[in-house]
């Protein structure tokens, strides 16, 4: 049923314990001094420990098992026993973390009570640990356009070690789902994943949300280091961390510990540090605002995640992964995009980015009647620029120019934008546009466009006036 660990120096009380928990469908160990404890603890973690705290010829007495099984495990609920017991060492015992004294001889009913308590109490804190860690968000990453497919490259290349990774990218353009698909396909992919807003946490509260708490009223209180020992911490947006909290932060990268707050025992942990930042760190580092060794520790593999802009061709399947999730998760109905309507998603702004788009998507399918396509003018609905779709309001750079020079200004940003929501293929360009290749190309040459690397995908750019000579 359950394993609990019973340690006390007077072997007829020990094996009567032993005994009598065993007739409830209890499985126990049995230690009579602490370095036996400290074995059975070392070799498998009990679900509950019954001390007693006079263990005669032993190195530790009850309280400094208590003090050190506390430290390392406080999720292991201990019950005090003692034969002197008074109300000093239980007041000691508690403040130590302890879940219950009981003194000498005790009553067989009092102790199972106390230990059933004892077991559903440590019960349900696993199970608010486990639904606190339990990743809820999608890892899956989606996407075919060049620059999706040099960033999801570099991310395989980072899955099987254990490196620290800087994801660098726009606000909303996917780093989280970047950071879990690297814990998904890693060797700790059945550790917890724990995220650290850094720009969420307030800097009073920062230590304390990392390192946990330790004090006479709440005893051991696990910070988010401690709850991610063994998997993946994520700091989301590192930049927004507080100076004090960095410098505190580099000396856990280096020895892999460190003090609760209140704490005077020091707390081990196995992490793997993944960071993101929306901000230049090294422009944050030459301001004073970010710690150049932290900088150099989290950056070990540096990754950009491209902005959605960067990736317009992935548009149309990214947007048909969003109406099926939103169909199978809050039963909204599945519409198609329309022609019309991908081709205007693929030229629009995305300042938001992917995010932006999963926003659009599900307020589309909530506001959307019928189970049609979803038309240009639902996309453009409560879009000021488009309170009246029979006219079309002439940028103000086009009203200033000459007939000839408008129109080569307008050809010029509408082939851009075209190239780019192809992902600088020329011939589906062309093929869109309806020209011949050679004679895309000639345009583009008069009109001063020219096609670049750019996150491992071309984009359309108006050419350098220096290039023309």
């Amino acid at each position: 049923m359950s394993d609990i660990l019973i340690v006390d120096d007077e072997r007829d009380i020990r094996e009567l314990i032993s005994d009598i928990l065993q007739d409830e469908g209890y499985t126990t160990r049995l230690a009579g001094n602490s370095d036996d404890a400290m074995s059975e603890v070392a070799a498998e973690l009990p679900r509950l420990l019954i001390l007693d705290i006079w263990l005669k010829d032993s190195k530790m007495d009850g309280i400094d098992i208590l003090k050190q099984v506390k430290t390392d495990h406080p999720e292991v609920p201990v019950v005090i026993i003692s034969g002197h017991g008074n109300i000093e060492i239980a007041v000691a015992a508690i403040k130590q973390g302890a879940y219950d004294f009981i003194e000498k001889p005790f009553n067989i009913d009092q102790l199972l009570v106390v230990i059933r308590r004892a077991m559903e109490t440590s019960r349900l804190r696993r199970e608010n640990l486990e639904l606190k860690r339990k990743d809820t968000t999608s890892a899956e990453m989606i996407g075919t356009s060049a620059a999706f497919r040099t960033m999801q490259g570099q991310l395989d290349k980072v899955t099987k070690s254990n490196g620290r990774v800087m994801l660098s990218g726009a606000s909303g353009a996917g780093k989280e789902t970047a950071a879990r698909y690297i814990h998904t396909n890693s060797a700790r992919a059945m550790a917890p994943f724990v995220t650290v807003g850094c720009a969420s946490i307030g800097p009073d509260r920062m230590e304390d949300v990392l390192f946990g708490r330790e004090s006479p009223e709440k005893g051991v209180e696990l910070g988010l280091l401690e709850e991610a020992s063994g998997g993946v911490i994520y700091f989301d947006e590192i930049a927004d961390m507080p100076l004090g909290t960095q410098s505190k932060i580099l000396r856990v990268l280096v020895d892999q510990q460190f003090l609760r707050v209140g704490g005077a025992n020091k707390v081990r942990v196995d992490l793997r540090v993944i960071s993101s930042t929306a901000k230049n760190l090294e422009q944050e580092v030459a301001e004073g605002r970010f710690r150049e060794e932290l900088y150099h520790r989290l950056n070990v593999v540096p990754i950009e995640v491209p902005s959605l802009e960067e990736r317009r061709e992935d548009i149309p399947v990214i947007a048909q992964h969003f109406i099926e999730m939103f169909n199978t998760e809050q039963g909204l109905t599945k519409r198609p995009l329309s022609d019309e309507t991908v081709a205007l998603m693929q030229t629009m702004g995305w300042p938001g980015n992917v995010r932006q788009l999963k926003n659009m998507i599900e307020r589309l399918l909530i506001l959307g009647d019928g189970t049609g396509e979803i038309t240009v003018k639902e996309l453009t609905s409560g879009e000021a620029q488009n309170a009246d779709d029979s006219k079309m309001v002439l940028p103000s750079v086009m009203a200033t120019l000459p007939l000839r020079e408008a129109r080569e200004e307008f050809e010029r940003e509408y082939l851009l934008t075209q190239i780019n929501r192809f992902g600088g293929n020329i011939s589906r360009t062309a093929q869109f546009v309806g020209m011949e290749r050679s004679a895309l190309h000639r345009k583009l040459k008069s009109l001063g466009v020219v096609t670049s690397n750019r996150t491992g995908a071309r984009v359309a750019l108006h050419a350098p006036e220096d290039d023309e000579t």
